[in-house]
């Protein structure tokens, strides 16, 4: 399995219930669809470890495929490119993880 971690902020200033409404509901839709993904999740991160030590990062999104060739063919597509594009204008900073699972408690 092929899981994309990305994990980001807001810029400063912006509105988080307004991003959230847009996030929980019709980018949420937009992950879902995305060509040949099997998993996807949202969290709003509020804590870290060591205890006392500050995240950071606001948020995470995870969004699995089942394999590569799978991911390449979904996440690459021109569209889902170019939708991703504009919507990180929405953000401040972020970063990207892909990993591939080796064993999980659903493999």
């Amino acid at each position: 399995m092929i899981r994309l971690t990305f994990m980001y902020n807001l810029p400063a200033g912006a509105d988080e219930d307004e991003f959230l409404n847009w996030r929980l509901n019709e980018h949420h839709q937009a992950n879902v669809s995305m060509p040949g993904v099997v998993n996807t999740g949202f969290a709003r991160i509020t804590d870290c470890w060591p205890k006392g030590s500050m995240p950071d990062y606001r948020f995470q999104t995870i969004v699995e495929w089942p394999d590569r060739e799978a991911f390449e063919a979904g996440f690459y597509d021109e569209g889902v490119q170019a939708e991703l594009n504009e919507n990180l204008k929405r953000l401040g900073d972020y970063s990207f993880i892909l990993s591939e699972v080796l064993i999980g408690s659903g493999t």
